[in-house]
């Protein structure tokens, strides 16, 4: 109880200074404020300040002595091509100005350098969350247990550290794909009142990670691009807006993301999201009953995502939305009408049938037909039939995207198939999806305590993820959303439905997160699988082929009911990066 009154107090106090945050990366805010109920133990530093190395696979209170060693070296191994990660923790028992650091570059006794521009070092900023309490749901703050929480990864240059606080701090660096293998040293110097001079080293392998773009890892986080518009409080599809857009998608195919959540209809959602979703397709019925449609927006839209590197698939979300209600302009009457229609009945059969032989010639026309699937979320199997058996009225070659339950009947008419957790496909299902280069991955949702990407899910939960794409077959991973983001995502991430940070994986600025770092790592781990894989099969190495088989058959979910996802990632990658 003493939590929640807490939040309540403190919810309201930062809620207000939200207004004065600029989402702008940089730019300095204050972290929100719940005291934590643990025993902090203070009295017990030795040192005024101290300063260390810590993994990344923990988020740290922001109130309580870190229960770590004191460590000022640390030390990677990497493939070239790969990034890796760590965290720095200052903690303090007197107030700290401004904590600053400086980096520099890593070099051998050979003099082969990993340049500083790929070393960053950034601060990790904590979010009000809450707890998994069931899942799906609609619910009040008030009623579940609160906390603060690191998360949000943040470039400004210099933060205040109060009293009696932690102050993580996060340690990137990305090796340049030619550089030679070896073993690379480095320092960098934190300034918290007092100076921490931190060793740094990374062993570059001789194994190549290639590009992300390059990646066979489907990736497929859904973009949600009225958010940034909002956050950023600029006109939506303006100039500006555009232009704001661009880091966040940069970002985002940085990761391997391959599809482009492209809304053909307002609302594909049903206004479950705190911003509305608007269609990027002008339907409008004329005066003489005679229909068109503007493509001008989608156009631009898919155009730009594809500029900033996400081009692989263009995912149309929906003919069968969660509100069975589909608006348009109606000229005659010169306002926006609702068309309110069953799945199947003819009025929506015509509706669609009608739209879908313009659109459809539309994208054969630009050449995006190949790369274009009608896409749905969660829909029953009897509306999927529906949609089935029309597409391939206006061209059987239309592909289709679900994610969702498997059903083993409409299995082969589905092109992108993401299943959730809970299910798998038949191993021979699987193996003639994925001969036929047919995506076929899983997703986690508000469903799933573990494994998942919360703002409170343990951090290595999201690259256990990655490894169990890999135990299973999956050629993927979905989640809702990348950045459909809550009313003040930079200081609480709790929504009115669903855990906390379900519905945002990186925050506004753009400011990555712990959650989509360690989601990277995981997608990294998948790669470098299948290109182990390869190599042993080219090899015919059976034995490397059987332990590698066996390490994977340890990744099953039942499993993170009593062993915690770290236990089993750190002893994987321990085995994965030996070879």
């Amino acid at each position: 109880m003493m939590k929640k009154l807490f939040t309540a107090f403190f919810c309201l106090m930062f809620f207000a200074a939200e207004a004065q945050v600029s989402p702008a990366a940089g730019v300095y805010y204050k972290d929100p404020v719940i005291p934590s109920s643990a025993e902090s133990r203070w009295s017990s530093m030795s040192n005024t300040v101290e300063a260390s190395f810590a993994g990344s696979d923990t988020r740290f209170a922001k109130d309580i002595v870190p229960a770590i060693p004191l460590r000022n070296e640390w030390h990677a191994s990497s493939w070239k091509g790969e990034k890796v990660h760590t965290q720095i923790l200052v903690w303090t028992k007197q107030d700290i100005p401004a904590v600053k650091y400086t980096i520099g570059e890593l070099k051998t006794l050979e003099g082969n350098i990993i340049p500083a521009g790929n070393i960053q070092l950034r601060f990790v900023r904590y979010v009000i969350t809450d707890e998994f309490a069931g899942g799906c749901g609609y619910r009040k703050p008030q009623d579940f247990d609160s906390s603060t929480v690191a998360d949000v990864i943040d470039a400004v240059t210099e933060l205040p550290v109060n009293a009696k606080n932690v102050q993580p701090m996060w340690l990137s660096i990305e090796v340049p794909q030619d550089a030679a293998p070896g073993l690379y040293r480095g320092m960098l110097t934190i300034n918290a009142s007092k100076t921490f001079r931190l060793s740094y080293s990374i062993t570059v392998k001789d194994h190549i990670l290639p590009p992300p773009s390059a990646w066979s890892f489907h990736l497929d986080l859904w973009q949600h691009p009225a958010a940034i518009a909002r956050v950023h409080d600029v006109p939506l599809w303006s100039d500006q807006h555009f232009e704001l857009m661009r880091p966040y998608y940069t970002m985002l195919a940085s990761a391997g993301q391959k599809c482009i959540t492209a809304a053909i209809m307002d609302e594909p959602w049903g206004h479950q999201t705190y911003d509305d979703f608007p269609g990027l397709i002008k339907w409008t019925k004329h005066s003489n009953g005679s229909w068109s449609y503007d493509y001008t927006l989608f156009d631009k839209y898919v155009s730009f995502v594809m500029d900033c590197g996400i081009k692989q698939s263009i995912n149309c979300y929906s003919m069968v939305p969660w509100a069975t209600s589909f608006r348009y302009f109606d000229e005659a009457a010169q306002k926006d009408t609702v068309l309110k229609a069953a799945i199947g009945s003819p009025e929506y059969n015509v509706h669609w049938t009608r739209m879908l032989n313009d659109f459809t010639k539309h994208l054969k026309a630009k050449g995006w037909f190949n790369i274009t699937t009608i896409a749905m979320d969660e829909r029953p199997m009897k509306d999927m039939m529906v949609v089935i058996s029309l597409l391939n009225t206006i061209d059987p070659k239309w592909k289709i995207a679900l994610a969702g339950d498997y059903h083993p009947q409409i299995e082969k008419y589905i092109y992108d198939y993401c299943l959730a957790s809970a299910h798998e496909f038949p191993p021979a299902v699987l193996q003639k999806r994925l001969q036929e280069g047919k995506p076929s991955t899983y997703y986690t949702c508000c469903t799933e305590n573990y494994p998942n990407g919360f703002t409170f899910s343990p951090p290595d939960e999201n690259v256990w993820i990655g490894w169990y794409a890999a135990a299973k077959g999956f050629t993927g991973y979905l989640r809702w959303a990348y950045n459909s983001w809550v009313a003040t995502p930079l200081i609480d991430s709790r929504f009115k439905a669903w855990p906390a940070g379900d519905t945002y994986q990186v925050y506004p600025g753009p400011r990555t997160s712990i959650r989509f770092e360690k989601l990277i790592e995981g997608i990294q781990d998948f790669e470098k699988i299948r290109i182990l894989r390869e190599s042993f099969i080219q090899k015919n190495d059976k034995a490397s082929l059987q332990k590698l088989d066996a390490l994977l058959k340890t990744f099953d979910i039942q499993k993170l009911k009593s062993i915690p996802a770290k236990n089993m990632v750190d002893e994987a990658q321990r085995i994965l990066n030996n070879w």
